[in-house]
């Protein structure tokens, strides 16, 4: 009874930005595309592949049902590349700067980390047998192991180091505006992400060298968001609002995904005090005007997407209900947990009291899910009675 595809209104088109990714119940993918603004899921599908042709598929579904894509958000997976190409060459794609970054670099930066730990905790061991050696032959043979030990430790800790600086820098060329609240300069933040990829690539480290190709096979897509950026921006800057009142929300609004993002609670207070000094900055200007500017900013500045982040939170609703379903995961279940989800009101973060279709149809959904739920059962099925008593 319940479809798996949002239908814009009659005679209407909905314009959206597609952030389409994959889900798996153990080797069964699952099709999914989400409104990013709104965290609609707009179709989710269970298929037999992913290949391009299924992804083309899916996406003339949606726009049958009155839902276009003025932007894309994917990660690198060859049927999603591919079928872009095909379906919707005219719409920019922006490859997801998490998978790009963090799964090639970051990943490799943690392992760099950990390697280096673990030598600092070996050379340690090493200074400590040095204690109970008595003879000669052993006290030389410890302090050669200790000094190699040493060695590795010092060598591993230059290496995290370096790498790790040059992977911020990349980072800091992602931030969409700059340390003043100017939008950075899409040209001069690849050049500088390209002189860091050089410079991790002179380390001469294989397996940071293959991340360094592939990071640079997305590169040219890779800032596509900051042409979404220029356009938000100065449609913002148009408007009759102190341009450094402005220029603060902008940097308010990067702490704030700062926050969001963030994934421990010292990184998190930070951002939390950088986005509240940034709105003190902003309110002395503005004044009255205050809430409702700050409401519109932060509201136009959410339509630049780089990650498909937010499929990783549905995976994390559906994903309990795979679990305990074994994965004997049946497409009218997907149905009812989309349902369940486009439906549901949010009690925390940047959506705290609205549902996902309130969000993406600006109007009020006045009853709970779950009665709307039976409301849909009822008029599909009028002898259907919810309750008895």
């Amino acid at each position: 009874m319940l479809p798996n595809t949002l239908s814009a209104k009659a005679n209407e088109i909905k314009l959206v930005v597609f952030l389409s990714d994959e889900i798996f119940s153990k080797s069964v993918p699952i099709l999914v595309t989400v409104d990013p603004i709104s965290s609609v899921i707009l179709k989710i599908e269970l298929a037999d592949s992913r290949k391009a042709e299924d992804w083309k598929e899916h996406w003339e579904c949606l726009e049958d049902n009155g839902i276009s894509a003025i932007y894309q958000v994917t990660d690198e997976g060859q049927g999603l590349t591919k079928a872009h190409k095909v379906a919707l060459a005219d719409i920019v794609r922006q490859p997801d700067t998490y998978h790009a970054i963090a799964h090639v670099i970051g990943k490799l930066v943690n392992q760099l980390e950990d390697a280096a730990y673990s030598a600092i905790r070996k050379e340690q061991e090493r200074e400590d047998k040095l204690d109970s050696a008595r003879s000669d032959e052993v006290i030389n043979k410890r302090i050669n192991a200790a000094v190699e030990a040493s060695a590795r430790a010092n060598k591993l800790i230059e290496l995290y180091d370096a790498v790790h600086y040059l992977y911020l820098c990349i980072l800091e060329n992602l931030r969409i505006f700059d340390v003043d609240g100017n939008l950075r300069d899409r040209q001069q933040s690849e050049e500088e992400i390209e002189e860091a990829l050089n410079m991790l690539n002179e380390l001469g480290v294989p397996k940071l060298n293959k991340a360094v190709k592939k990071m640079r096979a997305t590169l040219p897509e890779l800032l596509n968001f900051f042409d979404t950026a220029k356009s938000v921006t100065e449609n913002l800057m148009n408007l009759p609002i102190h341009p450094e009142a402005l220029k603060a929300l902008f940097l308010a609004w990067q702490y704030r995904k700062g926050v969001i993002k963030s994934k421990s609670a010292d990184a998190r207070q930070f951002n939390k005090e950088r986005e509240a000094l940034y709105l003190e900055i902003a309110d002395d200007y503005l004044q009255g005007h205050f809430n409702l500017i700050k409401s519109q900013v932060y509201t136009d500045l959410y339509q630049i997407v780089q990650s498909s982040a937010l499929v990783e939170c549905i995976n994390s609703i559906i994903r309990p209900y795979l679990n305990n379903s074994k994965n004997q995961v049946t497409q009218e279940m997907l149905n009812l947990i989309m349902f369940y989800h486009n439906h549901r009101r949010y009690k925390a973060g940047k959506r705290k009291g609205k549902t996902p279709l309130e969000i993406f149809t600006g109007e009020t959904q006045k009853k709970d899910w779950i009665e709307l739920l039976f409301d849909v059962v009822k008029e599909k099925n009028p002898s259907f009675s919810a309750f008895s008593g």
